[in-house]
């Protein structure tokens, strides 16, 4: 039995859900997300919540019960909340500057990593070692925090690198003298 999955999804005001040829459309003030159904799944609109059940009790659907459930509350909570990952830049002369749809950054290479933006998500800037990506959509924030990152993970010794805020980087010893 999942205990994640049990709980319905409360709508709250100001958003409405439709369901319909199995793909869940969720409209609130941030915008309009959708998600194709999975049909080992079955989903109901009630009393301002949608519940989430499984259509059968093979393994295969216990186990989407709660990711499903899971994936239409992150709906919900991107149309009324939003989403936000705030990566820190650590090293000297390593900088990242947004100007429009481009996320520039210097991270020691010959060359800066210029990169664009995807539709749909505002990268801001506040100083040269604070990148903040916000947007509607988790798994799509969550995927551009990742591949900027990827251009430099903190390494272990100094601890340079692009990390998201909040992560601890464990530090190896030097050498002993």
């Amino acid at each position: 039995m999942s205990r994640i999955g049990k709980k319905p999804v409360a709508i709250p005001g100001g958003v409405t859900a439709n369901i319909a040829d199995g793909v869940l459309t969720v409209k609130g003030p941030k915008g309009t997300l959708t998600l194709t159904l999975a049909d080992e799944v079955t989903y109901a609109l009630e009393d301002g919540s949608i519940s989430v059940q499984p259509a059968n009790d093979s393994k295969r659907a216990r186990s989407f019960w709660g990711m499903q459930r899971t994936l239409v509350s992150n709906l919900v909570e991107g149309v009324t909340e939003g989403f936000s990952k705030t990566l820190t830049i650590t090293g000297v002369g390593y900088r990242a500057n947004a100007q429009g749809k481009k996320l520039k950054l210097q991270l020691g290479y010959s060359h800066d990593v210029d990169l664009d933006v995807p539709e749909g998500l505002d990268v801001k800037t506040p100083d040269q070692t604070t990148v903040e990506i916000s947007g509607v959509d988790k798994q799509q924030v969550g995927q551009f925090a990742a591949e900027i990152r990827r251009w430099r993970k903190p390494e272990p010794y100094k601890g340079k690198g692009i990390k998201y805020r909040g992560e601890f980087i464990f530090r190896k010893e030097g050498k002993k003298k």
